[in-house]
């Protein structure tokens, strides 16, 4: 029997998956060392125009497709297109999301012994180039491997709850924690004696800074940043009790996305400046760097393993809303049980994350393209499948389907007036195509 279509229960659990779903190592992570690396504010500038200008608009469209037909990704474009072929940039989406939960699930893993590396004390670096040997020590091999298989028998967990008792749960529980989390490392970075140049670094501009590398790197970052193009967002939407007002969760999750990127820069800046550490330290930062930072600190063990297990629920909240978008199609459209379709997507998540965690060992030698399977895996996904997936959805919202859908969905069926439908969709026929296609074409290297 396939599983009753579930509804979340409240506002606050649409807005806490949908924010968890957005919120991932990318916002902790990524956001950071992308800042850094071009200029602190002035990326950060260029970031929030472009979460709103494209990413936003965006959002809309597919919370639009999901709550309106109540399906997965294929059954979406078909039911609004019936006929036509749209519905295969489903099987896109859904192959990025295999592609993305295989690796996504090896850094997982990583913050997974990461933490409990922490809660043993075996973090306490005398230098910073000390990180460097611990994370080869700690990424090669078959121990990867371990991590991985434990990180996605905790996916599998929450996925076994079904919608309700498991994702809407998990959500409830683990989105509140993280904040709290991330407000406590945030009053410590004010302790810190650079404190001032790390914020003056977030948020004082230098526009001289501001290159067309700067602005494609926010494009990207803003676009990837809120899970774009992958149908997790049409994927929970579809879960969406007909009383949530789309504009206003699409508004508060890019609003929430946002805030946990700039907290997470809060955290590391200050961090990086009081030891004299580059900003521009690249993606090591988290994993080889601030292990360092965290070992001058006092009582640096509990921070150590605080900030881990920021990493890990973040990064969860995230794999499952990847796995939801398989697992609604194999439900659906192949008719499975969830409980089959849950074990079969992270069967296959399981045997892609293997071959990624053993690309930093075993199977590095074994390449195609010059590319390891880690990389090609993350090249693939991020680089052609969720550009054109994003794209696919402004296209076929603004120009494809009936704007009648777009106006019963943003308005509620006409419960109430939604005064920027037209901003809206020449976003999504003019400026959402342009901006996604420099996207792709800087991510694939001809600009």
């Amino acid at each position: 029997m396939i599983e009753k279509r579930a509804v979340f229960a409240t506002r606050f659990a649409a807005v806490a998956t949908t924010v968890g779903s957005a919120v991932g190592l990318g916002n902790i992570w990524r956001f950071p060392y992308e800042a850094g690396m071009h200029g602190g504010a002035a990326f950060i500038l260029c970031y929030l125009a472009f979460v709103f200008a494209i990413a936003l608009p965006v959002l809309c469209a597919e919370f639009a497709m999901g709550r309106d037909t109540r399906s997965n990704i294929f059954g979406a474009f078909r039911k609004l297109c019936p006929g036509g072929a749209w519905h295969y940039v489903g099987y896109v989406a859904i192959l990025a999301s295999l592609l993305i939960l295989s690796f996504y699930s090896v850094v997982a893993g990583w913050t997974v012994e990461y933490t409990l590396a922490s809660v043993c004390g075996k973090l306490n670096f005398a230098d910073a180039a000390t990180g460097h040997g611990q994370f080869v020590e700690l990424t090669t091999g078959w121990r990867p491997v371990v991590w991985t298989v434990i990180f996605l028998l905790c996916n599998v967990c929450v996925l076994m709850g079904g919608v309700t008792k498991g994702i809407e749960r998990m959500s409830n529980i683990l989105m509140p924690l993280l904040f709290v989390l991330l407000v406590a490392f945030c009053i410590n970075s004010f302790t810190m004696p650079g404190f001032a140049d790390g914020i003056r670094f977030l948020f004082s501009p230098d526009f001289s800074k501001i290159t067309p590398a700067v602005l494609l790197s926010a494009l990207g970052q803003a676009f990837f940043s809120l899970s774009l193009g992958l149908g997790c967002m049409m994927t929970y939407a579809s879960y969406f009790s007909d009383r949530n007002r789309l504009g206003t969760t699409a508004f508060t999750t890019a609003m929430l996305d946002t805030l946990v990127a700039i907290l997470a820069g809060i955290i590391i800046f200050p961090a990086v400046f009081s030891f004299g550490i580059s900003p521009g330290s690249g993606p090591t930062l988290v994993f080889e760097v601030l292990p360092f930072i965290f070992s001058q600190l006092p009582a640096g063990a509990v921070w150590s393993t605080l900030f881990f297990m920021l990493l890990f629920l973040a990064s969860i909240t995230s794999t499952v809303s990847m796995s939801e978008i398989s697992i609604t199609f194999l439900c659906e459209e192949k008719k499975m049980s969830r409980r089959s379709a849950t074990l079969l997507s992270s069967a296959i998540a399981l045997v892609g994350g293997v071959l990624c965690a053993l690309s930093f060992g075993p199977l590095r030698g074994f390449t195609i393209g010059g590319m390891t399977v880690f990389d090609l895996f993350d090249y693939v996904s991020s680089n052609i499948c969720l550009p054109l997936g994003g794209m696919a959805v402004s296209i076929f919202v603004g120009w494809v389907i009936d704007r009648r859908m777009l106006r019963r969905q943003m308005t509620d069926g006409g419960a109430f007036r939604f005064r920027l439908l037209p901003v809206l969709v020449f976003c999504l026929r003019w400026l959402c195509p342009a901006a996604i296609l420099l996207i792709f074409l800087n991510s694939i290297g001809l600009i």
